[in-house]
């Protein structure tokens, strides 16, 4: 069995997309459809940056889900389809829009103009400087959970991303994470970076982000999806699409869940995981499931592969 999976933020860098539009004109449309639904030129910025542009989580969101897409229309035209092929799909973050995209639970404009409302709600929530996030390489979930406890101190301090048995990533005020990484060897962690980040996802301080997610999938909701997706907040498969609307506002602010959606899919059968559009989480698989098999999508070269695979 086959999951399909799709990476999140961190996953952009100037030039995505660029030699798939020139080979392919049903990747070119990806990108002028989304160009057209932001009423802005994001795939020149992909294309020619500066980096900083596309860093900027308005941009970096829908871009990585662009590029993702474009990979999935040029599987389609050679005739590769998603859902005939796959069992299920889940993304990383911002990525399970982009999986979601990817099976008919959201049309491609509507998934660019939501990550965009969802990337400025996520910028604005909190104030520059007044968040952050750290990456906890060699814990594990217990003693995350233990550290972010400790160096709260009546800020906040949470849990972001499960991501695989020795990575997982705290969120929440400044000072916060600041003492976090400070600590980070006392409980058992090898290392603590803080990450490049403007906001601190994924922790309650996103709930002013969250409130306005609500409002916009209220007045877009998902549609009927073409194969089941394991979402992050609860790590289990979903299917109906008025649950997964409230899953993806809890998301905002909930841990994702991205090592225990892997093991559930993993528990369920899935035995190849094909990363679409990125390099990052199709790693994390091979350290969270050794024996299963991870492959990642990006070039034309890559899909080509992929349709003679499978």
């Amino acid at each position: 069995m086959i999951a399909f999976i799709f990476p999140g933020q961190g996953s952009q860098k100037v030039g995505m997309g660029a030699a798939l539009a020139e080979a392919s004109a049903a990747a070119r449309h990806v990108f002028e459809e989304v160009d057209e639904a932001l009423s802005q030129k994001l795939f020149a910025i992909m294309r020619e940056g500066p980096e900083e542009t596309l860093t900027l989580t308005a941009n970096a969101q829908p871009a990585i889900m662009a590029h993702s897409l474009a990979v999935v229309r040029v599987l389609e035209e050679g005739g590769l389809k998603l859902s005939e092929k796959g069992a299920c799909v889940a993304g990383h973050s911002l990525g399970e829009y982009s999986a979601l995209a990817a099976v008919g639970g959201f049309s491609l404009a509507d998934t660019a103009r939501l990550l965009r409302i969802r990337g400025s709600a996520m910028q604005e929530a909190v104030p520059v400087g007044v968040g952050a996030m750290c990456a906890l390489l060699g814990a594990d979930l217990e003693k995350a959970a233990a550290l972010a406890e400790a160096a709260a101190q009546g800020d906040v301090c949470e849990v972001a991303n499960d991501n695989d048995p020795a990575q997982v990533v705290l969120s929440g005020h400044a000072s916060a994470i600041d003492r976090a990484i400070e600590l980070a060897r006392e409980y058992g962690c090898k290392r603590a970076i803080k990450l490049p980040v403007s906001a601190p996802f994924h922790c309650s301080l996103m709930q002013p982000a969250a409130e306005r997610m609500a409002e916009a999938l209220a007045a877009c909701s998902p549609q009927p999806m073409r194969l089941p997706l394991y979402a992050n907040v609860t790590a289990a498969e979903v299917t109906d699409p008025a649950e997964e609307q409230r899953l993806l506002v809890d998301q905002v602010t909930g841990r994702v869940r991205w090592r225990e959606s892997v093991m559930a899919m993993g528990d369920a059968g899935v035995t190849k995981f094909v990363e679409i559009g990125g390099k990052v989480v199709g790693p994390m698989v091979r350290k969270i499931l050794p024996d299963a098999e991870a492959i990642s999508v990006v070039s034309m070269e890559d899909i080509e592969a992929l349709a003679k695979e499978i």
